[in-house]
């Protein structure tokens, strides 16, 4: 990985690419500590220092701990993330969006207008939801000063606030296609790593104050160790994948025979990737919302903020586990299709070696898809729980700098650049051989 960066350095057009990204990700984490206007930027402080809200916890790792501090960036990349989820879940269920997917480029292109579009909503949507909760104090719930995060509650103020996240929102969009379109590529993704990349500092060093044996150090030192051991698992799992070979036949043009060549599809055992992980995290937060934002004493609310606040508890473990690994086979399920790519050799003249083409190579595909997405759903279900046995081995928060989320998006983002890097140094050596 160090030689590949080294080598784009020396390479001018690289290295241009490398800085512009750099700078890109500098101006991102500005961003990301200028508070929204109309906020009490002490009160907010005092409340942070109080504790952080576990309930937000998905959306602030996401923004890199700019939600709670309510600032212009609050948002993050998290409006562009659900609009792209949701677009990719339509596509399957919306005829006009499946045809625009198979059309190419072009359709692609039409695509990504939709989901910006639909990230602008999302953010007012977001930002309301937001404002509306500092305003109530339960943003900072338990915290003597939520109520004065937001002192002035006019229309014109509340309003003022919302357009400015949603312009925050837009801006992190638009500075993600910079980096995709003048950078070094996968914008989104890097933006999203830089947000959880800069709060590693931070945890790790809440860890050795809070800990209790050597003055923190070895809990410091434990959680390094694990974190190395966690990240190559995570290495190890992501680039695993079920090579199935496929032939296609020879086909006669005229006097001149072509085809005939050998490939074969990667079945990774992680297709789904990180969405389960925030498919199940998002959909647990809906209940602790609900009642955190009713102020209900009813028996089913105290009953929610006993179970389904704090994630230590052993019945939002297992219901994490379960729902984890449940979103992994229908992702996998609405996002490969093996009746397609049946049909698709089958129309190239392709054929996996002992499979009849057509029905059975789909029904194949799909007995190996269940197969291999078992070990993955279990994989991430047990990567996802890192944090919450971290929450009761070294009382540290719901965002345990090596656990879950955050290091599947590093480590997956980490190794998709590495790979980007590579391949445009190959490109130009290839040029120079060339010339």
């Amino acid at each position: 990985m160090l030689s590949a960066f080294a080598r784009a350095f020396q390479t001018p057009d690289l290295r241009k690419k490398l800085l512009f990204t750099l700078g890109i990700m500098v101006l991102f984490r500005l961003g990301a500590h200028i508070p929204v206007p109309g906020v009490d930027f002490v009160a907010v402080n005092q409340c942070l220092k109080e504790g952080p809200n576990g309930l937000f916890g998905l959306v602030n790792l996401f923004s890199g701990g700019a939600l709670l501090q309510l600032t212009i960036f609050a948002l993050g990349i998290m409006p562009y993330i659900t609009a792209s989820i949701i677009l990719q879940l339509l596509t399957v269920v919306i005829p006009r969006l499946e045809a625009l997917k198979k059309e190419g480029q072009s359709g692609q292109a039409k695509i990504t207008q939709y989901t910006r579009y639909l990230t602008i909503a999302l953010a007012v949507l977001q930002g309301t939801g937001i404002v509306a909760t500092a305003s109530s104090g339960a943003l900072f719930s338990g915290c003597v000063y939520a109520n004065q995060v937001v002192p002035d509650q006019s229309v014109f103020r509340i309003a003022t606030m919302v357009i400015t996240m949603t312009a925050g929102t837009t801006m992190v969009m638009w500075l993600g296609e910079l980096i995709t379109d003048r950078g070094i590529g996968n914008g989104m993704s890097i933006l999203i790593f830089t947000s959880i990349a800069s709060g590693f500092p931070g945890s790790m060093w809440a860890i050795k104050l809070s800990g209790t044996i050597g003055d923190g150090w070895v809990e410091f030192f434990s959680v390094i160790a694990i974190g190395v051991i966690v990240v190559v698992l995570v290495i190890f799992v992501e680039q695993a994948q079920r090579r199935i070979p496929v032939q296609y036949a020879k086909r006669m043009i005229g006097r001149k025979a072509f085809g005939g060549t050998s490939t074969y599809i990667p079945l990774k055992v992680n297709q789904a990737g990180v969405i389960p992980v925030i498919f199940a995290s998002s959909l647990l937060y809906i209940p602790a919302l609900v009642a955190q934002l009713t102020s209900s004493e009813a028996g089913w609310a105290t009953w929610i903020k006993a179970n389904f606040v704090r994630g230590d508890h052993p019945l939002y473990m297992a219901t994490y586990f379960v729902l984890i690994v449940f979103f992994a086979f229908f992702y996998v399920a609405i996002s490969f299709n093996p009746e397609e790519v049946a049909d698709n050799m089958k129309k190239y003249g392709g054929f996996i070696p002992g499979i009849r083409a057509g029905r059975p190579t789909a029904e194949y595909l799909n007995y190996v898809l269940t197969r291999i997405t078992w070990p993955g759903s279990l994989y991430l279900g047990l990567i996802a729980l890192i944090p919450m046995i971290a929450l009761v081995a070294f009382n540290a928060d719901q965002n345990f700098p090596f656990g879950g989320t955050s290091v599947l998006i590093v480590v997956g983002v980490g190794l998709e650049t590495v790979k980007q890097i590579e391949s445009q140094l190959q490109q130009r050596n290839y040029e120079g051989f060339l010339r």
